[in-house]
């Protein structure tokens, strides 16, 4: 797949914070980035429920992570773009905002969401997770110049939720009887939010090459999760072909090339559009669980993808009439 990278590179000299317009609305190439981040995120899914026949959560998040930053640092060095400079002022605070994504876009919300998992339904991580675009709405509101709070915009992220609900199932919010279960749906929330902050840092981070900013938060991403994995589940005894074929999807795929679709659509189209992407990936993963691991596909899921298309639709329609 070609990578259009919608953001200009501009030398690290460049005034910091200095915000790109968004009025003109998301272009072909953005809504082209956006449908890729769903398709790829939902195949994740399928993808760690492979690799967990042999790694626990712990090891799939920061294996896959380490595996996409030596993609992304081979690709910068390949293509001749140098990491930004710590030397100087403007490239610390480059470093400080990619620090700020990989923390919050890549280690925390998959701790997070890797240890709830483990006493609430996967469906109420899946509800929790679409609630990402109603927070990056607000925090985008006061954070990001051209992302206020609209009518249509707040009626479209809405009629999605409502979407994403049907398509899980209100059994996602009965109680599995787990002693840690309200600490574990609030780690859900948390991760949730997490990827709403991890959007704005994005967003509001000085100009740079997004592939070398985007390297630079992966590479500080598995320096985190690493030592904490080999400290909680050290390294698997056994790494079976199918188990193994599926970490290295992980990183090539969700994780460098996605970390890539992301930077690239935040920072052209912005946070509250990238964040659609969250009503995507539980259909996506839905259909993918049903052609590839013979689960069983919800009868409502059309009618919740036609939810979610409307309220994609509504969200985006202020723009367009700009």
């Amino acid at each position: 797949m070609s990578i259009a990278i919608a953001c200009p590179s501009l030398p690290c000299k460049e005034p910091a914070m200095r915000e790109t317009s968004t009025t003109s609305g998301p272009g072909l190439t953005d809504w082209l980035q956006l449908l890729s981040l769903g398709l790829i995120w939902g195949a994740s899914f399928t993808a760690v429920t492979v690799a967990g026949t042999d790694f626990g959560p712990l090891s799939i998040s920061a294996w896959r992570i380490a595996l996409g930053a030596v993609i992304l640092f081979v690709l910068t060095k390949a293509m001749g773009l140098p990491l930004m400079p710590f030397s100087d002022h403007d490239g610390r605070k480059i470093w400080g905002a990619a620090l700020g994504l990989g923390v919050f876009s890549m280690a925390l919300p998959f701790y997070l969401l890797s240890w709830g998992q483990v006493y609430v339904a996967s469906g109420f991580a899946g509800v929790t997770m679409a609630a990402g675009p109603l927070l990056t709405l607000l925090l985008a509101h006061f954070l990001v110049p051209d992302e206020r709070i609209t009518a249509p915009k707040s009626i479209g992220i809405a009629i999605g939720f409502i979407g994403v609900v049907i398509l899980i199932g209100l059994d996602a919010f009965e109680s599995s009887g787990e002693g840690q279960e309200s600490l574990a749906r609030l780690a859900c929330l948390g991760a949730a939010a997490s990827y709403a902050i991890g959007a704005i840092i994005t967003r509001r981070a000085p100009k740079t090459e997004p592939i070398a900013f985007a390297t630079a938060a992966t590479l500080l991403a598995a320096a985190i999760m690493l030592p904490l994995a080999l400290l909680s589940e050290g390294v698997p005894e056994t790494f079976g072909l199918s188990a193994t074929v599926a970490m290295v999807f992980l990183g090539f795929v969700p994780t460098a090339l996605a970390n890539l679709l992301l930077v690239a659509t935040i920072r052209s189209a912005g946070p509250s559009f990238t964040s659609l992407v969250n009503y995507q990936v539980p259909v996506w993963s839905v259909i993918f669980g049903w052609a590839f691991l013979g689960e069983v596909l919800p009868s409502q899921v059309f009618v919740a993808l036609g939810l979610i298309l409307v309220g994609v639709a509504i969200s985006q329609s202020f723009r367009r009439r700009r």
